[in-house]
Parts: C-alpha cells; structure tokens; sequence
C-alpha cells in the first residue's frame, strides 16, 4: 500500500529536533512540489505616457489636474518668492500731530506737487503679483542708449582693458582651475552701500533713499564698480551681467544651431553660480537671473528648457514658479525621446530635492507633476538604475510618510500624488537591485499605510498590488511583508471592496498564494482572519463564468462570433482570477489545522468539482492543474466528514478528463488524485473498470521522476486485490517497474524504494510466478547492486552535504524494501 506522505512546508518547523531522516528530507523536497505555482499577472505597458492612464478612475474626471498644458514667459512671476498667506497685524504706531506754524509759514512744510513727469512708484503692494509682459526676446537687449556702453564693455579700448584688468585682480575676485570667477572674502557693507537697489525676489521695496546711480537693464543690480561694493557686487559687474547679457543676445539671433550655445551658456552661469557659492537663495540679485531664464522658454526647445529647469531649481525657485518649472519638466519627460537628455543633467536630483523639502499643502501640485516625471523616467532601464543609484526608493518612503498625515483638506491632492508615486515604485521593483531597499527603508509596512488610508482609491490600490504581486515572489520581501501587522485582514478587506475590479484582485490573490506557499504560519494566520473562507469563496463564486460554460455549443459558438477578442479576454481574465485564488486554496489546506477545516467545507469542494467539471483542459489547463492540486492536498485529510471522501467516485470520474488529456501536468496531478483515493477499495474497483490501470502503467515510461513516483503509488494501492495483480501483470507492470528501478535508482532513493513497494505487492505474497525468470535474474543482479554501500552511493561523493542525504534516504526508503524482496527470491519457495 502507498504511504501516506505527509503535506508540509520545507519551511515548517519539525516536533524532533534530532537530525532529520531520509524520509523526512525527501518527502520535504517532493511535497514542497504540492506548494502551487503560478505566472505572476502581466501588466502591459502604457503606449502614451499620461498623468492618469486610459484605464484610470481619474480619466474622466473634470476636477483632475491636466496632462497637457501650454507654457510661456508670461506664465512665471518676476517675483518667485511666494506669498506667506498670513495677514500682517497693523503695527502699534501713533502719528504725531502737526507742530503749530505761523500764518506765514503756513506752507513751508506741506508737500509741493512736482514739477517734471511723475514715476510710479514701485512699492512692495504690487510686487507680489507682477508678471512678466510677453515681449519679443529682441526687447531682451539693452536699449540703444545702453548698447554703445555694452559695446564698449564687450570690446573695451586699451585704457579700458587696463582698468578691467586691474578690477578682476582686485583682492576681491578670484579665478579656480575652470576659470570661473569666485569672489574673495565677503567685507562688511558700508553705509554707502546699503543704498543698493534691493533685489526684485525679495519682494519687499526699499525704505531707504534710492542710490543715484543706474542699475543694469532688467537685471536689478548696479553696473558700476565703486570700492564700497563687496565682493557679491563685483561678481555681478564682472562676470554674471556680461554672462546674461551674452545669453541674451545669443536669444535674440536665435536659430536652429545657437540652441546648444544657449545650453551652454546655461551650464556656464550656473557653474559661475555654484563656484561662487551664489546658488539656492544666496544670491541677492535671483530675481534677475530668473527674470532672464524665464524669458527664454518662448523659443520652445526641449534641450534648452531642461537647462533653464536646471539653473531655475538649483535657484531654488517655490510658489508659482516652482510649479511652472514642474510641469515644464513634466512636459518635457512626456516624449520618449527626452529621456536621453535627462542622464546629461541634474534634474533628477533636483526633482528628489523638491520631494524631500516641499509639502502638500503648499506645493502640492508641484510635487505632483514632480512625481509624475519621475514616473515616466522609472520606465526607461538607464534612468531606473540612475534613480535607484540615486536613493529615489529612500525619498519615495519619506514622502509616503508625509502624505499619511495630510489633514483631510488636502487629502484629494495627496491621493493625486500617492498615484503617481506608487506607479513610480511599481517600476523600481523591476529592477533586481531595489529588493534590499524596499525592504531596509520599510516601504511595504509604509505602503500598507497607505491601503489603510485609501482603502476606496481604486488607482492608489492597483499600484500597490502591483508592487506586492513583484515584490512578494521573492522570499526576503515576502518575509517582510508577512511580518506587517493586520497584513492579511487587509488584503481580505480589499477584495471584499473591489470585488469586480478584475485587474486588482488577481494581484491581490497571486500576493495571497505567494505568502502562503513559503510558510505554515502564514496560511494559519490567513485561515483565522475574520470573514476569510466567505470572502474567498464569495470571489470564486463571482468568477466562475457558469452562464458561459454552461451553454450549448451552438450558443457559444454564436455568443464568440459577436465579440470574438472580447470574450475570450474576458474569459481568460475570470480563469485569471481563479487560477490563482485555488492556489491560495491549494496552499493553505497543507497546514494540518487548516486542511481538515477545508475539506468539510462543502461550497469550497463543490466550487472545485464544479470548475473540474465546467473547464476544458484546452482552454483552462492552469486553472484545472491547480483544482485538481487542492483536491489532492484535501484527499489527504480522510476524516469522516472530508467532503473529498463523500464525493470520492465522482472526483475520480472528475480526474478521468485530466488524465486522458495531452498535458502532463494535468497528467500528474490527476496521478497524484488517485494515489490517495485509491486507498479505498470502490475506487479502485472504478479504477480497473474504466481501464485506468492500463494508463498508469504506461505512465511508468515517462522520462520524469515524479511522473514515475505517482504512477507506482497507484500501482501499489492497486496490488492489494490479487485480481488486479494478474491484470497488471497481463499489462507488463512488472518489466516497467524493474526498468523504472534501474533508472531512477541511484538518484532517487525514495522512488527507488516506491517501486520496491510496487513489486512486492504485485509479486511477494506468492504470486512471484507473475515475474518471468529474465525478468526476475535482472532485478536480483539490480537489487545486489543497489544494496552495496559503496556501489550505491558512487553517484554522490562530490559534496557531503549530497553525500549525507543520499545515504540517509537510501538506508531508510530503499535498503528495508530491497531486503524484502530479495528474502522472497531467496527462499526454497521461489528457488528454481
């Protein structure tokens, strides 16, 4: 009789802590066989690249932000400081009254209207909201009183080279290895300068007297040199105005081949920029820089653009600026063809930068369209592996944390972010290398924060189901995730709420089968969350697609002619979905606390005849592989009450369809079925009947070892009926089996010993006549072989680990069966 293996996880812990034998190493090894697997669900890419994809619940919405926009000059402030929001309180100050005068001084101190043209004033009221007006960039040139001083100051005379001359020697300025102008030591500012003009970022006006002197055109900043200027004055004069106003003019005769002048030009101010430390906010004269920047996004050139966001966030720009550089940049990395030109710059850092120092309730859009360019990016290889170098998973979990505690206002804008951040991630757990991160920055015990939280947002939890279904086929990440509290009580919660959302719950289901195919703990702690048999079988019920299956061929021949493609991917989805929900099945009913309960649970085996029943092999063969994969694993449970046990002949009529089909998985499984249930004699007796002895002894010339191993414990259930021996006899069992054992021996022990099994119950209680004396000389010489030691164990002397557990399974499996029968062949019964 065929032993009853024990199901269990390679991973369980064993009650004997004493060395394992033969037989519980190799049952490990062969049962961890009945652990199912399964392809992971194949999420085709997007062929466009949108902030919100086709398949969105957020495509149709009008409040959503826009995937396309226009950007010109006009759109950026003059002013990139932001508004603070507060309101100021007025301050505690008491006018003083008027001095009483004299009748005839009566008019002396009262103001006088002016006598020339009256200038508006440029108060600190009016700063905030000034735009830039949308001009040609001809007018970015000096004007024609200033051209002649440009001229001069571009090809200076001998006189002036000298004096130029000697102002960039000037103790003040430096020059490093790249020729870059730094300034030296910053002095303290005199009164006099004090009086400087304020820059225009600042915002705020001056309280002070203005200085007499001009300023340089749109720029904000002196152009004359006096002593009294520190060094910040002097680099300006001499290097950063004559730079823009280079950029400025190369503007103005703009064509085809001066963008990649203009490009570096760009790269040449802020390399100017960061060697004099001048970057960021440091720099007092920002506004006229930028104002310059912003002008030239008119020319409408990709190449150049990406440089202007460069220079524009390593200024570091906020408020509506800010937000207009993010989506510059996000209209930018839309087409494919960019991507290049984001590995020659340092945009993503500086994208990284923004998500590590902005809020939502500030910048919420500008982090949006932030992370949506970091989302089209992660689908580029090069770039994925820039991102991950560059610590992007380590960012993305601080941002998580920050938008979990968004306060309800801004929870809308949260959830617009959180969806590209999560497509964003479910990139990066493409690649090999961003497993060890996801799982030391505890991105998958943030991420199942964010189910909590967005349990209703179908976009936010296909993302992270996707993620999962990755992430989870890997053990160190599956562990991790095993280990977040109220894992599985989530998951069920979630595919109780999405239920039709096909795409969600196959994730869902392939993140379910991968936590309980690796450990005994999990599929006991799945079992006893609450709602989880209903919640499970209430999907399958869903799914089972009766209506169609059920029908005529005429009607489904006519339902297929309608919609041919659309049918069979709806039906192909639905087996999907099943597919890997019987694999959680499967899976679980292996602990021996779980198995028992499920196989009394009569909807869960009369769903899984059901699916035997309605499916073909042809077109559902994953799907009928791992139905019959739970059966099996239930039939091992042969309680009273097993519903496998009262409905055992017609899951052996069940069985028939896979048997005879031409997949050998199926094949396999529907073996491993009637290993179990042939243990009793009406099935058996089905099994002779319907011929089924003939097929599983040619199963004994399969070339796979498992394949063999099922097929003999069929065999050696079938022998307990001496009938039946002289029909397996009749069929060339025994030359098979002897075959079998000289093949598989010396690298399978246990197989080995399961043929052994075989042949002693169709030849050892006195039916050794059944065995020819050929045939009988050949498995003597073949059992003398195999029972010495060191004839048996040749095979495996490479390692000692090898060595030590083929010596264990051939002394515990093999060498009791052998004995046996070679004692029959050698008692004067059976003594020719």
């Amino acid at each position: 009789m065929e032993t009853k293996h024990e199901i269990r996880s390679p991973l369980s812990q064993r009650r004997n802590s004493l060395r394992k034998t033969c037989a519980e190493i190799v049952r490990e090894a062969r049962q961890s066989l009945r652990v199912q697997s399964t392809q992971r669900p194949f999420t085709p890419r997007d062929g466009q690249r949108h902030l919100f994809g086709t398949n969105s619940v957020r495509a149709g919405h009008e409040g959503r932000p826009p995937s396309a926009f226009s950007l010109h000059a006009q759109n950026f402030d003059a002013d990139s400081r932001p508004g603070s929001g507060t309101r100021l309180s007025p301050l505690s100050h008491k006018p003083k009254l008027p001095v009483p005068c004299s009748a005839e001084d009566s008019f002396k101190d009262f103001p006088k209207a002016p006598t020339g043209p009256v200038e508006a004033r440029k108060g600190s009221g009016r700063a905030r909201s000034r735009l830039l007006k949308p001009a040609p960039l001809t007018s970015l040139l000096p004007s024609e009183a200033c051209t002649d001083g440009l001229k001069e100051r571009l090809n200076p005379g001998p006189e002036q080279q000298q004096l130029s001359a000697k102002q960039l020697c000037s103790p003040d300025l430096a020059t490093d290895h790249r020729g870059h102008l730094k300034p030296g030591p910053r002095k303290a500012a005199s009164k006099s300068s004090k009086n400087i003009q304020p820059d225009l970022d600042s915002g705020v006006g001056p309280t002070g007297r203005r200085a007499e002197h001009k300023t340089g055109p749109g720029y904000g900043g002196s152009t004359t040199c006096t002593d009294e200027e520190d060094a910040e004055s002097l680099m300006w004069n001499n290097v950063l105005l004559p730079l823009l106003q280079e950029l400025e003019s190369a503007a103005a005769g703009s064509s085809g081949g001066s963008v990649d002048r203009l490009c570096d030009l760009c790269e040449r101010l802020r390399g100017t920029l960061a060697d004099a430390d001048m970057l960021g906010r440091r720099c007092k004269r920002r506004s006229g820089i930028l104002r310059t920047l912003f002008r030239l996004v008119d020319l409408d050139s990709a190449q150049l653009n990406l440089r202007i966001a460069e220079l524009c966030l390593a200024l570091r720009v906020s408020g509506n600026n800010l937000l207009n550089i993010c989506k510059l940049v996000f209209q930018i990395s839309r087409s494919e063809s960019n991507d290049i030109l984001f590995e020659k710059t340092s945009v993503i850092d500086s994208l990284l930068s923004v998500l590590n120092n902005e809020d939502v309730p500030v910048s919420g859009e500008a982090l949006l369209y932030c992370v949506a360019t970091l989302k089209f990016l992660s689908g580029n290889a090069t770039i994925l592996g820039l991102l991950l170098a560059k610590n992007c998973i380590g960012v993305a979990q601080e941002v998580i944390q920050k938008l979990c505690m968004v306060t309800d206002s801004n929870v809308t804008a949260a959830g617009h972010i959180l969806v590209q951040l999560t497509a964003t991630l479910r990139n990066l757990a493409d690649h090999s290398d961003s497993r060890a991160p996801f799982v030391s920055f505890g991105v998958l015990p943030a991420l199942c924060l964010v189910l909590h939280r967005y349990r209703e947002d179908k976009d936010i939890c296909t993302n992270i189901s996707r993620i999962f279904s990755k992430l989870s086929s890997y053990s160190e990440c599956c562990l991790t995730l095993a280990r977040t509290p109220d894992c599985y009580a989530l998951i069920l919660d979630l595919l109780s709420k999405h239920l039709q959302k096909q795409d969600l719950v196959v994730r869902l289901l392939f993140t379910l089968g991968n936590l309980t195919a690796k450990s005994d703990e999990s599929r006991q702690q799945l079992f006893q969350c609450k709602d989880c048999m209903p919640t499970l079988l209430r999907i399958y019920n869903s799914y089972q697609r009766r209506n169609v299956s059920l029908s005529t061929a005429s009607q489904r021949e006519a339902f297929s002619s309608r919609e041919p493609a659309a049918a069979a991917a709806a039906a192909a989805a639905a087996d999907d979905v099943l597919v890997k929900l019987v694999r959680v099945l499967a899976n679980m009913c292996i602990h021996p606390a779980v198995g028992p309960s499920l196989a009394t649970n009569a909807t869960c085996i009369q769903l899984l005849m059901e699916t035997l029943e309605l499916r073909s092999v042809h077109e559902s063969e994953e799907l009928l592989v791992n139905a019959a994969a739970a059966i099996n694993n239930l039939s091992y449970y042969q309680e009273e009450n097993s519903e496998i046990r009262h409905n055992q002949l017609t899951v052996a009529k069940l069985m028939l369809k896979l048997l005879l089909s031409s997949s050998m998985d199926a094949m396999l499984e529907a073996t491993r079925v009637y290993g179990n249930l042939s243990l009793h004699k009406d099935v058996r007796d089905f099994l002779m009947e319907n011929k089924v002895h003939k097929f599983v002894v040619t199963l004994l010339n399969s070339k796979r070892a498992e394949m063999c191993f099922s097929a003999c414990g069929v065999l050696t259930n079938l022998t307990l009926e001496p009938p039946n021996r002289v029909c397996l006899a009749l069929e060339g069992a025994c030359a098979k089996l002897v075959d079998c054992l000289r093949d598989f021996g010396p690298a399978d022990w246990q197989l080995a010993g399961q043929a052994c099994q075989a042949l002693w119950n169709l030849i050892g209680h006195g039916s050794d006549k059944l065995l020819h004396t050929e045939e009988r000389e050949r498995l003597l010489e073949i059992l003398a072989a195999y029972s010495d030691e060191e004839e048996a164990l040749k095979w495996t002397q490479n390692e000692d680990d090898e060595e030590d557990f083929h010596r264990a399974c051939w002394e515990s499996e093999f060498l009791p069966v052998a004995h046996k029968l070679m004692k029959v062949f050698h008692s004067p019964e059976t003594t020719v």
